[in-house]
């Protein structure tokens, strides 16, 4: 039988560069979550890549599609990470449009503003990044045409609040697009999942000394709501529609709902 070896990437021997588009607010959150997000940050996209084959990219287009962002329009991209997601939406809404990306994490916004820094497309000019807290979001009422959410509401503290801040930062009529692992109530779909983290992401994971960051991601499904529980989530805190798409054989899943 081959082994799998696996080669650790290098870790920056030094800070990314942010970008001039990129301030801090104070964030009031889980801090174990935050240092954990920091912590994994450096090889977060090259784990994404290598654990998926790929395919979190396909995921991360269908959810920008549903989200409803069109050319032009002011979009936000929550817990948007190392970027994924709003160097997408960036490419959707055009140079005419703004896309601000918002994160808990510092080190992950630095890792993102250095990869705009390294882009060459005209229309990655028109992204500012924001340090900030998913249950108070720095921005007024009905500010924006779409938001997309890619892994971060099962890691909120409270994901009740988190979907309020999103209701009343979306114009009415516009569409919010959440796009995370699924939690399948299907008792082999979930086995599935779980065999998959305990052995192959984990075992790759602790290559990098990052084994218990990893482990955290069963736990952190099990707790996480159904489908239908995240569409009378939705439903309950004032949205008008709201649909959950089962994705990647049901491992993945995308709430999508509309003001």
């Amino acid at each position: 039988m081959a082994c799998l070896h696996v080669i650790p990437a290098p870790f920056p021997s030094s800070r990314p560069l942010a970008s001039p588009n990129f301030r801090c607010r104070p964030v009031r959150c889980a801090t174990e979550r935050q240092a954990l997000f920091n912590r994994i940050a450096p090889v977060y996209d090259y784990l994404n890549d290598l654990l998926t084959l790929g395919q979190h990219r396909i995921f991360k287009r269908m959810a920008v599609s549903w989200s409803g962002a069109k050319m032009g329009d002011r979009v936000l991209d929550v817990c948007c990470g190392s970027g994924d997601l709003t160097f997408l939406l960036s490419e959707k809404v055009g140079s005419n449009g703004q896309v601000t990306g918002v994160d808990f994490s510092k080190e992950q916004l630095l890792i993102a503003s250095s990869r705009q820094n390294l882009r060459s497309k005209y229309c990655f000019s028109n992204i500012e990044w924001i340090e900030g807290d998913a249950l108070d979001l720095p921005f007024t009422d009905g500010s924006f045409d779409a938001i997309t959410m890619g892994y971060g509401l099962r890691n909120v503290v409270d994901r009740r609040k988190a979907m309020q801040e999103l209701l009343r930062v979306l114009k009415a009529g516009s569409r919010v697009s959440i796009l995370d692992f699924n939690k399948s109530d299907q008792f082999l779909t979930a086995s599935a999942v779980e065999w998959f983290i305990d052995n192959v992401v984990v075992p790759v994971a602790s290559g990098y000394g990052l084994s218990e960051e990893y482990r955290y991601l069963k736990s952190s499904i099990r707790e996480f709501l159904t489908g239908k529980e995240l569409e009378k989530l939705a439903l309950e805190v004032g949205f008008s529609s709201a649909r959950h798409y089962e994705i990647n054989g049901s491992f993945m899943g995308c709430l999508v709902a509309k003001r």
